[in-house]
Parts: C-alpha cells; sequence; structure tokens
C-alpha cells in the first residue's frame, strides 16, 4: 500500500512537470529572461532600473519579463577558484533552457563572474545572451579613456572576463593589489550580500587606491558594487556595468532607454 501511494506521487509529479513543461514551450518568444538571484537584491534593482528606463504610459508598454531568480546557485568565484565550475555552469544551462521554453527572446544575467559562461551557454542555447562586460566594454570604447579599472571579484578577475574585453579595445586594464582586493571582496562579501548597505569609509580606500595608480574610469564589475552605488550614489568616473546591461536590455527590443 504504501509502495502504491509513493508510485501515484511520482506520476502526479511527471504529470506535474510534463504540464509545465509543454505550457512553457507553447509561449511565443517575446520576452526579456533574467536570470537573478546571485544575488537577489541586484536582480530586483536591475529589473526597477529597467522599468524606470523604459518609455511607458501604461502596463502594456512595458517589456514583458520573466524573472527566475535562483537563489540556489552555488557561489560562483568559490566554484571557479576551487576547481568544481561545472556545477555553476550545468544549473545555469538548466535555467537557461527553462527561460527560453517559457517564452524568452533573449536573457539578461546580472551577475559578472556568471560571464564566465557566458558563450559557453551560447553555444547550447538558441537565444542571444546580452553579454554585460562586453556592452559594458563597447560602451567604453566609444569614448578617450585608456586606463580602466576593474572593481570585481576574485572570480571575475582571475579569468580575465573584463581584461580580454578591455585590451581587446586598446584600452589598459588596471586590476587592484592584493590589499585593496581584499577590500573590495570584503565590501562584496561581508556587507552588500549580507543585506547591508556598505559602509563609505571602505569604498573610499578603493577609491584612492584606484585614482592614485592613474586610472581614468573605472568599471563596477560586480553587481553587488552595483547596490552599493543605488545606497549611496558615485560620479561617473564608475561605470555601472549594470546600469548597462539595463540600457542593453530595452534597447534589445527595439526602444531607447530613458535618461534617469
Amino acid at each position: 500500500m504504501v509502495q502504491l501511494k509513493e508510485t501515484k506521487k511520482e506520476l502526479r509529479d511527471i504529470r506535474s512537470k510534463e504540464i509545465i513543461e509543454v505550457s512553457c514551450m507553447e509561449q511565443t518568444k517575446d520576452k526579456l529572461g533574467i536570470l537573478g538571484g546571485m544575488g537577489p537584491q541586484a536582480t530586483q534593482i536591475l529589473y526597477r532600473w529597467i522599468l524606470d528606463r523604459t518609455d511607458a504610459s501604461c502596463d502594456q508598454d512595458h517589456i514583458p519579463t520573466i524573472i527566475l531568480s535562483d537563489t540556489k546557485m552555488p557561489d560562483r568565484t568559490t566554484a571557479i577558484l576551487s576547481g568544481n565550475e561545472n556545477v555553476v555552469y550545468e544549473r545555469m544551462l538548466h535555467d537557461c533552457h527553462l527561460l527560453e521554453n517559457c517564452g524568452s527572446c533573449c536573457i539578461a544575467i546580472p551577475c559578472n563572474t556568471s560571464h564566465y559562461f557566458a558563450d559557453r551557454l551560447q553555444k547550447e542555447i538558441s537565444i542571444p545572451i546580452i553579454h554585460m562586460p562586453r556592452e559594458t566594454v563597447k560602451r567604453l570604447a566609444q569614448t578617450n579613456h585608456k586606463k580602466v579599472a576593474i572593481l570585481a571579484t576574485d572570480g571575475t578577475i582571475k579569468t580575465g572576463v573584463y581584461h580580454r574585453e578591455i585590451e581587446a579595445a586598446g584600452m589598459q586594464a588596471w586590476q587592484p593589489d592584493a590589499e585593496t582586493q581584499k577590500k573590495v571582496m570584503s565590501l562584496i562579501y561581508d556587507e552588500i550580500k549580507r543585506g547591508e548597505k556598505g559602509n563609505r569609509h571602505s569604498f573610499a580606500a578603493i577609491d584612492k587606491a584606484v585614482r592614485d595608480a592613474g586610472c581614468d574610469c573605472a568599471i563596477l564589475g560586480c553587481t553587488e558594487l552595483s547596490v552599493y552605488r543605488e545606497y549611496h550614489g558615485l560620479p561617473s568616473f564608475y561605470i555601472d556595468a549594470m546600469e548597462v546591461l539595463a540600457e542593453e536590455c530595452i534597447r534589445f527590443f527595439g526602444r531607447e532607454p530613458l535618461h534617469v
């Protein structure tokens, strides 16, 4: 009797999964897919920035969006630096397929470190990933900047996600020294990811190191630093990669983002 009940439950679970998958596959591919949860605050802010920058006078004028906030995604930096990166890749690939099958026509990922996997993921899905680091550097390449600081996680720094793009665009990439990088990581992990707003004094020390190195701009190459900027505000010296992503999401749908 117990085994029969378990079998019936398994059949119900399978049937429910089939219904969800069929329902998703019947969707028209006309939606923005956001693969978020890395972290959740950044995902929330990205969507709000997209809303704020979309020229809309009613609900129907906004971009239809599916947000998958996968907060169970393993930490990207830990996975990459420990050599266990496939755990993240396989989960991201599953999530990308889910967004695609549920009607997304493009995917935005508000996590810079995750873009280490972006080109590999792109080969496995049929809709484009809006590449946040690449689009950010394209934006910089249209200016006269020469020496660009990268403020990001250890994973983003060590995998060269931004270095390659910056150097390919003919600019010099600068990364913080070990002591300053520890301050960046602490701000990201010990403050923002824990739900705090971030300490201004901590950022001031990072800012001094960047400017003392002779950089003429700096990329906020971690979405937790975008969260810091949202709380405290930063001068135009800092290029916010997630803001670029928000604007490129809007442009993908043939709209010009509002300046806010």
